[in-house]
């Protein structure tokens, strides 16, 4: 599948030297994106609403439940849980990261979904549009009080040393906070400035992602969750 051109490229330079080049996503994706995510959390709430309109008075109150869920808890949860992309971002190549590059936690995914009733005032997101075309960056207010953007997934890292290509990705065998994840893309990054002995010891001291794995096995299992992490999927040096 073809990469959608970027809407605007963005460089950043983490401390170890490493550039992320992060192609920002503009209104149109994100836009798709949104109506996919509207789409099936309407498919949702009609299918509980369905099912639990046949209990009555206490339906109607896990009716309420379920559609708070879905308005504030469905895109916090997987901008947490899932390497920043709800359903519909991932569908369209979009995923959020905070300002530097690293995974959104918390804080950050709550804040930006907790100001989104302001960016959709007073109708058909017209404040948030405003402000995506106000900003080089293409952030809305919600992304401008929580550090975050909206990226393209599938960054380019490059380093002063030249990171190993490792072939394929895998998802983390359990969910990772947001400290895990840093230090998960951090050891990527840092792992070409390293000695071959220093890299495959931090990579035994990764328990439990690598246990029971020969240390250049643990090595390449933590690049390819760190390239999950980073929505990419390496198959060689450019």
């Amino acid at each position: 599948m073809t990469r959608p051109p970027p809407d605007t490229v963005r460089v950043v330079v983490t401390p170890e030297g490493c550039e992320l080049v992060l192609r920002l996503a503009g209104p149109a994706a994100r836009a798709r994106a949104f109506c996919i995510d509207a789409l099936i959390r309407f498919l949702v709430f009609v299918a509980a609403a369905t099912l639990l309109g046949r209990l009555g008075s206490m339906g109607m109150g896990l009716l309420l439940l379920a559609y708070f869920g879905l308005a504030w808890g469905y895109p916090v949860l997987f901008e947490v849980f899932n390497a920043g992309a709800t359903p519909g971002k991932r569908l369209c190549g979009l995923a959020v990261l905070r300002d530097d590059g690293t995974p959104v936690g918390w804080d950050a995914a709550f804040l930006r979904n907790a100001l989104r009733f302001v960016d959709a005032a007073p109708v058909g997101y017209a404040v948030g549009l405003v402000t995506m075309g106000l900003n080089g960056d293409g952030k809305r207010l919600g992304d401008i009080l929580a550090g975050t953007v909206v990226v393209y997934r599938g960054m380019k890292t490059t380093d002063p040393g030249g990171a190993a290509a490792v072939e394929g990705v895998e998802p983390p065998p359990f969910p990772l906070g947001t400290g895990e994840q840093r230090a998960l893309l951090e050891y990527r990054r840092r792992a070409a400035l390293l000695t071959p002995e220093r890299a495959l010891e931090l990579a035994a001291l990764a328990a439990p992602l690598t246990a029971g794995l020969p240390p250049e096995a643990g090595r390449a299992r933590l690049f390819r969750l760190a390239d999950f992490l980073l929505g990419r999927a390496v198959r060689g040096r450019d």
